[in-house]
């Protein structure tokens, strides 16, 4: 699925291939295709990056665009984001990754998310070309995002409102884990309740009634599998029979 106005993922001066092959499989993680890189310090193709990528999302590399600099790379885009936690001495608006992908998402027109050399991040003359800051919310003791985990991360709040839901995995149980029906859980109680009151549990007789009842109760709140139930029954017969 490729979504449409989708955000160009700039990836300015990456330094190893593998990194870069990683972000194209998070960005397709999310419906996202357009690539363009600027300057990597390995050169381009990079076999290591298609490696990394690894089947469909080989087809994000195919695609990407390389540019000698931020500047041309930011040809057609009208909003940019630099993902930073840097850069605070430069007078601009500083988001979230959610706020800043749910405004891409409004945005009429292309808009970008640039990304820094895995070392060192964005230098203040990237920044400058962008509209705004995107700072993540991390852990202060250890803030390091690595570059895929940062392009997996801003797609995921690109597309978060966007993708199809996708339903929940339909997991195949064997007979001992299926629900227990109500007929099972009646017998189950029956059995009990003949056999404690053989052993005299409901007493006094003037509290044999709520005691049941309450019984009765406690067995049509517990959540048991048919497994459960033979193993209760079996529990039950085991301790009589001694």
């Amino acid at each position: 699925m490729q979504i449409e106005r989708q955000p160009v993922i700039i990836l300015v001066r990456p330094q190893m291939g593998e990194n870069i092959g990683a972000a194209a499989r998070a960005m397709l993680n999310f419906g996202l295709t357009d690539m363009r890189i600027v300057d990597p310090r390995d050169g381009w193709p990079n076999p290591k990056a298609v490696a990394m990528a690894s089947g469909a999302a080989g087809r994000v590399l195919d695609t990407a665009r390389v540019y000698p600099t931020l500047a041309l790379a930011m040809e057609g885009i009208d909003y940019a984001y630099a993902t930073t936690a840097r850069g605070r001495e430069l007078t601009k608006p500083v988001f979230t990754p959610a706020t800043a992908m749910a405004q891409a998402r409004a945005h009429d027109g292309r808009s970008a998310v640039i990304f820094g050399p895995e070392r060192t991040g964005l230098e203040n003359d990237d920044i400058a070309r962008a509209n705004a800051i995107v700072t993540v919310p991390v852990n202060p003791d250890f803030p390091s995002l690595n570059l895929a985990q940062a392009v997996l991360l801003m797609g995921y709040e690109f597309g978060r409102d966007i993708l199809p839901p996708e339903p929940a995995p339909h997991l195949r149980r064997s007979e001992a884990e299926a629900p227990a029906d109500r007929i099972e859980i009646e017998r189950l109680g029956d059995h009990y309740d003949d056999q404690l009151t053989q052993a005299g549990f409901f007493f006094p007789e003037t509290k044999a009634a709520s005691m049941r009842l309450n019984m009765r109760n406690m067995w049509s709140r517990l959540t048991l599998t048919k497994g459960d139930v033979r193993i209760l029954h079996g529990v039950l017969r085991q301790l009589t029979r001694r």
